[in-house]
């Protein structure tokens, strides 16, 4: 059992990392043992428990946008995890739907995609939309539905921004899990996304979104401040660097801190 006089043990409040964890003879507690099991537990459910794109529909339906479901070439879950680049591709039938929609010349686009976790998106893809489209909305920004895309990846942005001819491709997608954070949503912003031409080096990034991680406001804030830039320089990716203060946002973690202690 952990000691709660060692030092290492007073370290548990500030981080969710498994540290100090004390033993029983030469193993693991049990109560350390049935923690990890849940935790790795969770992060299998966030990759392989389907998005419900109904229920997430109609969410941002509710706040009175419209939407554009669409499919991947990997079309089932096993498929997507063993074959990324299926992932950054649109199937045939999304292809056709977005040929047979009426013809719309967009500033921007936004991308809602399930990634590797479903979860992410199903807590916080909807409370930052409802941020952020109107911010949009307000710099008078053209935008098509919102796109869901079933099975994809980043990259997938990239075909969708090529379709409407987008400057601003927005994708927000579930994260890889963690151990600690099963249900952490990123953004990828990149500017004149090209579907086959933009790369990881063009887009920035904005990740560690969920409740232990980065506030909606915050992200919104990074997000805002890279569109403002990448429009004044024409460009994104590493060349374009997150100047945004870092003050708020780490008096914003201490509070957390704080709080969970």
């Amino acid at each position: 059992m952990a000691d709660s006089k060692d030092l290492w043990y007073s370290l548990n409040q500030f981080t969710p990392a498994r540290i100090a964890q004390g033993r029983a003879g030469m193993s693991q507690t049990t109560r350390n043992s049935l923690e990890f099991q849940l935790a790795h537990a969770l992060a299998r459910d966030a990759v392989n428990i389907p998005l419900d794109f109904i229920k997430l529909e109609q969410d941002i339906n509710a706040l009175s946008y419209t939407t554009l479901t669409l499919q991947t070439q990997a079309d089932n879950q096993r498929l997507y995890l063993q074959r990324p680049d299926l992932g950054r591709l649109l199937s045939e039938s999304a292809i056709s739907c977005l040929q047979h929609k009426p013809s719309i010349q967009a500033d921007a686009v936004v991308v809602v995609a399930d990634g590797l976790s479903s979860k992410a998106i199903e807590q916080h893809a909807v409370p930052f939309l409802r941020l952020l489209l109107p911010e949009l909305q307000a710099k008078a920004y053209q935008l098509p539905p919102v796109c869901l895309i079933k099975h994809g990846r980043v990259a997938i942005g990239d075909a969708v921004a090529d379709y409407y001819a987008a400057r601003l491709c927005i994708v927000l997608i579930g994260e890889r899990p963690g151990l600690s954070s099963p249900d952490s949503m990123g953004i990828y912003f990149t500017y004149q996304a090209k579907s086959g031409i933009s790369t990881d080096a063009d887009r920035n990034c904005i990740s560690n979104i969920h409740s232990n991680g980065l506030s909606y406001e915050s992200a919104l804030k990074k997000l805002l401040f890279l569109i403002q830039e990448a429009e004044k320089c024409q460009f994104s990716g590493v060349n374009l660097k997150d100047e945004t203060t870092e003050n708020s946002l780490l008096h914003e973690q201490q509070q957390i801190n704080f709080w969970s202690r």
